[in-house]
């Protein structure tokens, strides 16, 4: 006699009556009564319809406010860093021309000519030598007072109204120019 080996299930179906019979249950090793039931096979229900999403949308709306925060931090900040250097720099200008254009006429008032031509810049300095200047400006009725108007820092223009020592007025208009070494204003032209 041999020895009982594995059943094979036969090649042919099985006789009427025992279709839809289970065979026998095998029994496995003893289980932990504690343990979790392994997982179900096929066409088990999970028991989430769907993975749970947790706030994934309130997340993503919360980071793209952040970046638009940060963008527009940014570039308001830029914005704002931009009109404030360009409003400082026309006080800049109308403060600087205020100023060459006091020093330029208060030197005319004291007749220390040589001051006066040392506020003028490069291009009136080189139509006109010092001593030109110094003789023009000695020929020329002398200046007793003056007051100095508000620059026009678009057209670099600065209204002066004069005084001269016989009691005489006029309205000059000093042009101003940049000096391309120290970016100070000087005196460019006198009409």
């Amino acid at each position: 006699m041999t020895a009982p080996g594995p059943a094979i299930p036969p090649p042919y179906p099985p006789p009427p009556g025992q279709q839809g019979a289970q065979p026998p249950a095998v029994p496995g090793p003893p289980g932990d009564p504690g343990a979790p039931a392994p997982p179900a096979g096929p066409g088990v229900t999970p028991p989430f319809a769907a993975p749970p999403t947790e706030g994934r949308n309130t997340r993503l709306w919360l980071g793209l406010g952040a970046g638009a925060l940060a963008v527009l931090l940014c570039c308001g900040g830029g914005g704002a860093a931009v009109v404030g250097l360009a409003v400082t720099g026309v006080q800049a200008v109308r403060e600087q021309g205020r100023t060459v254009s006091t020093d330029y006429y208060q030197a005319l008032v004291e007749r220390k000519y040589g001051a006066a031509y040392d506020q003028l810049c490069d291009d009136a300095q080189r139509r006109e030598s010092r001593r030109e200047f110094e003789r023009r400006v000695a020929a020329e009725p002398q200046i007793a007072t003056f007051r100095v108007g508000d620059v026009d820092a678009v057209a670099l223009t600065v209204p002066v109204d004069v005084t001269y020592t016989g009691g005489q007025q006029d309205r000059q208009e000093v042009t101003l120019g940049q000096d391309q070494q120290t970016g100070g204003m000087e005196v460019c032209g006198v009409s």
